[in-house]
């Protein structure tokens, strides 16, 4: 079955004003700033802000504001309180269907983590998503790394974080071909190419606890949440949750395997790698995406 996309895929200037309005409201939540306001911030008209933001997410500016509030936060926990522990059923559809029945996964060998990339080449390529421009990196096998850059004009942000996935497998090859790494970001980005008989091959490269931590990352619903000491009762690991909270700091494949779907024990959104604005805008596009479907 293939999930329709109630909306395209944005380009990294739609979501540079995206996130500065996301950034603003956070900023501001307290005086509930009006449509008018976050249009002059941004340097846009009212009507086209609403427009562009709604297509989007699928929520105008206030409903995405009230999406990504503590209280919310608090009931998605409430919610998916013994989330990992549910049997989820195979015939959902739409939008809220479960993220990980799309996603198939294996571990590279023990061996092969020690080696630091020895005897590996991985392809990488920037390409655009709907949180910014999005490095992405793969080997013979599948998705190795997914991680964001700021793309605004000279932000010279890209070296870095190519810099800083590369660190993590200095014995490796690199190879820059983008053109290898383009039907990997639309399987990731598009929606309509989230397809269960298709699903994405993605590659784990890590300690045994680490690898653990990811995959119970992957039993997180759509549009949900859980808790980093919930995925330590899971994993059996129930005094663990700081290390749990570390090993998801370093998940190499963002958004594919959703770290930013947990959250703090009190519905706080707590530390992402990739900035808490890039996170609020992921939750906020799925709860949108959930409501359409």
């Amino acid at each position: 079955m293939t999930m329709q996309s109630p909306r395209p895929t944005l380009a990294g200037d739609d979501y540079r004003t995206v996130s500065c309005v996301i950034a603003y409201l956070t900023e501001n939540y307290r005086d509930q700033p009006e449509l008018d306001e976050l249009a002059r911030h941004v340097g846009m008209t009212p009507t086209r802000l609403q427009k562009l933001f709604t297509r989007w997410c699928g929520l105008s500016p206030k409903g995405f504001l009230q999406a990504v509030t503590l209280d919310h936060a608090r009931r998605l926990l409430e919610d998916s309180a013994s989330v990992l522990d549910t049997t989820y059923e195979v015939g959902l559809s739409g939008p809220g269907r479960l993220h990980d029945l799309f996603v198939s996964h294996h571990a590279m060998t023990p061996g092969a983590y020690k080696g630091r990339g020895a005897g590996m080449e991985m392809v990488w390529g920037f390409h655009p998503s709907p949180f910014g421009k999005a490095l992405l990196m793969a080997t013979e096998y599948g998705l190795t790394g997914l991680a964001f850059a700021e793309d605004g004009p000279g932000s010279g942000n890209e070296e870095k974080v190519l810099a800083e996935m590369q660190a993590r497998y200095p014995k490796a090859r690199y190879r820059h071909a983008p053109q290898a790494t383009a039907p990997l970001a639309r399987r990731v980005f598009d929606t309509s190419a989230w397809r269960e008989e298709e699903p994405l091959r993605v590659v784990f490269i890590g300690s045994d606890f680490e690898v653990r931590v990811w995959e119970s990352l992957l039993q997180i619903p759509f549009a949900s949440a859980t808790t980093y000491s919930d995925i330590a009762k899971k994993i059996e690991r129930p005094k663990a949750a700081r290390a749990v909270g570390a090993a998801v700091g370093r998940n190499p494949i963002s958004f594919v395997v959703p770290c930013h779907r947990v959250l703090g024990r009190s519905g706080a959104l707590t530390g992402y790698h990739w900035g808490l604005t890039r996170k609020r805008a992921m939750l906020g596009w799925e709860t949108g995406m959930a409501a359409a479907g």
